[in-house]
C-alpha cells in the first residue's frame, strides 16, 4: 500500500505545483495545514471545474470504410499500437446535492502515425516517410456521480460524456504536404463523441496533503481515472469524410478546482 500511495501522490504533484499559490487561507502556514484543517472535517473551497491530462491508445478506423481486404491505412502505417496525448477542461455548472455535477467539457488530443507508402508506378516502397497527424477535439456534456466519494466514503466517481466531436487530419511525404489526385491530403471529419469512465479519489491516500492543497491553491480533489473513449469521427457515415474515429481505453490524472 505504501509504494502505491507514493506513486499516486507523485502523479498529481506536477499539477499541484503548477497551480499552487502562496498560502493565504486561515489554518495554513509554512509548515502546512494546522488547527484541525489537516483532518477530514474541514470545509472545502468552492468547486467549479475539473482538468484532465489524458493518455491512451488511438487507432483510427480509416480502413473500415473500404471493402473487405482493402486496408490502405494498415498497408502504409502498419497495425502497431499508437497513442494520443490530450487534455480536457470541464465546467461543473450544476451541482446536485447527494448526487454529482453536470456541465460542459472541451477536449483536445493529438496523435501521429509514420510509415512508408508504395510507389504506384513500380510497386516498390517509397524512400520518403509518409506521416499522418490526427487532432481530435470534442465538446461534450459531462455527468459525474460523486455521491459515493462525498457521502459514503467510497473513493470512486463514475461518469459519462456525450457530445460532438471534430477532428483535423493532414498527411505529408517527407517535408512536403502529401497529395492525392492533385489535392492536398488534409481535411476534417466530425461526428458524435461519447465516453464512460471511473475516477479513483487520491485524497484518501493522504488527507493532510489534500487539505493543504485545497487551502493553498483551491484544489478540491485529485484523481487517477480510466475511460472508454469513443470519438466517432466519420461524418455520420458521409462518403466524403475520412473515418478518423477510434474506440479505445485511456488513462489519466485529474484535479477539481
Amino acid at each position: 500500500m505504501k509504494p502505491f500511495r507514493c506513486a499516486a501522490s507523485a502523479a498529481v504533484l506536477g499539477l499541484r505545483t503548477l497551480l499552487a499559490a502562496p498560502a493565504a487561507a486561515q489554518g495554513v502556514d509554512d509548515f502546512g495545514a494546522y488547527g484541525g484543517l489537516e483532518r477530514s472535517g474541514h470545509t472545502e473551497s468552492r468547486q467549479d471545474a475539473a482538468f484532465e491530462l489524458r493518455f491512451g491508445r488511438y487507432q483510427p478506423e480509416v480502413d473500415d470504410e473500404f471493402g473487405s481486404g482493402t486496408t490502405p491505412f494498415r498497408d502504409v502505417f502498419g497495425n502497431s499500437t499508437r497513442f494520443a496525448l490530450g487534455f480536457e477542461v470541464d465546467w461543473q455548472l450544476l451541482r446536485i446535492a447527494h448526487f454529482g455535477s453536470i456541465g460542459p467539457g472541451v477536449g483536445w488530443h493529438l496523435t501521429r502515425f509514420g510509415g512508408t507508402a508504395t510507389v504506384t508506378a513500380t510497386g516498390e516502397p517509397s524512400e520518403e516517410e509518409t506521416t499522418l497527424w490526427i487532432m481530435p477535439m470534442h465538446l461534450v456534456g459531462v455527468l459525474r456521480v460523486d455521491v459515493l466519494a462525498q457521502d459514503l466514503g467510497i473513493p470512486l466517481v463514475p461518469y459519462g460524456k456525450l457530445g460532438f466531436g471534430y477532428g483535423w487530419w493532414w498527411s505529408s511525404d517527407g517535408d512536403r504536404t502529401a497529395r492525392f489526385e492533385g489535392d492536398s491530403a488534409r481535411g476534417a471529419s466530425y461526428g458524435l463523441t461519447y465516453a464512460l469512465g471511473a475516477m479513483f479519489l487520491l485524497d484518501v491516500l493522504d488527507r493532510e496533503d489534500a487539505a493543504m492543497a485545497d487551502a493553498m491553491s483551491g484544489i478540491n480533489n485529485s484523481y487517477v481515472f480510466a475511460e472508454w473513449y469513443r470519438p466517432q469521427l466519420d461524418g455520420f457515415g458521409a462518403e466524403d469524410q475520412l473515418n478518423i474515429g477510434s474506440s479505445s481505453w485511456l488513462i489519466g490524472i485529474a484535479i477539481e478546482l
